[in-house]
């Protein structure tokens, strides 16, 4: 039996759930609590999909993330003629895919680096950047705001607090992209990007400096320190992480502003609602689909649904952040919401450690952009908008606007 007749019942992760994904999860959540589901290269997953399950399934150490056996697990269930090389990569080999105690070792090394005092100083950095973005857009009277606004807020952010040289962080773009969106290229990108990482290590080593490389390098626990390959590792997941989120929490929120212009307009009434239109943002079209890969290391039951040893899991964020069990309403866009409780940025040990840093970036920009061009408009329609193919990434192709 084909790969294509053994999952013919089941939904497909393609463009058109990418296009679609609320009224996708929609389905799904009111359907089951765990959906099997079958990615385009034929891989099942199954999909925890209501808020109580996924917040549950976030700190469950029955789901692992041990990237090594996650390996074996995909390359056992994968369909022969697909090329697994894009699923192994030793770039990948940081705390988001390890359990403990290795993920306690790391992160605690980590979090002595990049502090909350460490993101807090960026703030006025981050005015600067935004003010400087907003100036060059004011010359033009249409822009794609990811390109001119979404994408260079956040890069020229985490590259600042890396250290890193201005002049790589197109490159930077590229490579994520192609790691995040086009697994036929990842690996080239990869190789680019490692080498370059370990450049950068090696720079800061022979010439340290106040940024947060240094830092990580410096960085100490009972004399235990990261490695050189912990360090390329947790840098690439800095790098990455640090920007494709902030992107597009800037991009999802503001279309979701101006699909909901009264929205917009309170916003510009009161810059005050902007630490809460955030949270609304998060919550309501956030910038990651689903977890990261997790395997069952022993059977689970979720919802009343058995899943056995063995299976690829994916935690549904988007589905759980819509469920109406938690948040009623779900699909009425309310800056006024209490949406604390989402899970955009995840829960328990692996809750994101940039989410102080992603706040604080898209707070800035959003207050910017609505005392800046309070008559931003699309420049098109809405309904038009495309979403870029990622099994992960839920964000724009591109978000084109008025300022006047």
């Amino acid at each position: 039996m084909s790969t294509t007749e053994a999952h013919a019942d089941l939904p497909v992760f393609d463009h058109d759930f990418v296009q679609n994904v609320h009224a996708w999860s929609d389905r799904m959540r009111a359907a089951t609590p765990v959906q099997r589901m079958v990615t385009g290269h034929g891989l099942e997953v199954r999909v925890i999909t209501r808020y109580d399950d996924a917040r549950a399934a976030l700190s469950d150490p029955r789901l692992s993330k041990n990237n090594a056996r996650m390996n074996e697990v995909i390359q056992a269930k994968l369909p022969p003629d697909v090329d697994r090389r894009e699923f192994v990569d030793g770039l990948l080999e940081h705390m988001l895919n390890m359990d403990p105690p290795d993920h306690t070792r790391l992160r605690k090394l980590v979090v002595k680096a990049f502090t909350g005092r460490r993101v807090e100083g960026m703030r006025s950095r981050i005015e600067e950047i935004s003010a400087g973005l907003l100036d060059a857009m004011a010359e033009e009277s249409e822009v794609d705001l990811l390109d001119a606004f979404a994408f260079p807020l956040p890069i020229q952010v985490i590259s600042d607090l890396l250290g890193v040289d201005e002049s790589r962080r197109d490159d930077f773009r590229a490579w994520t992209n192609a790691l995040v969106d086009a697994p036929e290229d990842s690996e080239q990108a990869a190789m680019a990007m490692a080498q370059y990482l370990v450049q950068l290590i090696e720079t800061k080593r022979r010439e340290p400096a106040d940024d947060l490389v240094t830092a990580l390098i410096e960085a100490t626990e009972d004399e235990d320190r990261l490695s050189e390959p912990e360090l390329v590792s947790m840098v690439f997941l800095l790098l990455v992480a640090g920007h494709e989120t902030t992107v597009n929490l800037i991009g999802n929120g503001v279309l979701a502003l101006l699909r909901n212009p009264d929205q917009w307009a309170a916003l510009v009434a009161d810059p005050g609602l902007v630490p809460a239109a955030v949270e609304e943002m998060l919550r309501f079209d956030g910038p990651v689909m689903h977890g990261t890969y997790r395997h069952t290391a022993e059977p689970v039951e979720y919802g009343g649904v058995q899943i056995p040893a063995g299976e690829i899991v994916w935690v549904g964020l988007a589905s759980a952040n819509n469920d109406p069990d938690r948040f009623p309403e779900p699909d009425r866009f309310d800056i006024t919401r209490d949406a604390h409780g989402h899970l955009a940025f995840g829960h328990g040990i692996h809750f994101c450690l940039g989410a102080q840093l992603a706040r604080l970036e898209a707070q800035i920009a959003v207050r910017h952009l609505v005392e800046r061009f309070p008559n931003l408009r699309a420049a098109g329609s809405l309904d038009d908008v495309q979403w870029r193919f990622s099994t992960l990434i839920h964000g724009l192709q591109s978000l084109p606007v008025r300022l006047r």
